[in-house]
């Protein structure tokens, strides 16, 4: 588990990305804030929550899925404040 105080945009990106990358098992270094995980990468919403459950286990934190929007699920980089501003909570 990350320390909360170790928690910043890039910490998290990259437990997003690693998480990722283990569910889609594939490489995906090549993506950016930009990246369209639907569109893109093909996630579904099975893989969405398989990434979450990684997340809550690897930062230590608990993703409430109420307050995940479509904006959030959108790109990367929602993703990546969407998780910043729980663990800011937390």
């Amino acid at each position: 588990m990350i320390e909360t105080n170790e928690i910043d945009p890039s910490t998290i990106k990259q437990v997003i990305v690693t998480a990722m990358e283990e569910t889609l098992r594939r490489d995906l270094s090549e993506i950016d804030d930009d990246t369209r995980l639907f569109d893109e990468l093909s996630i579904g919403s099975t893989g969405v929550l398989m990434v979450l459950v990684s997340l809550e286990k690897s930062l230590g934190i608990s993703v409430d899925p109420e307050t995940i929007t479509e904006d959030h699920l959108a790109t990367l980089g929602g993703l990546v404040e969407c998780v910043l501003a729980t663990a800011r909570e937390s």
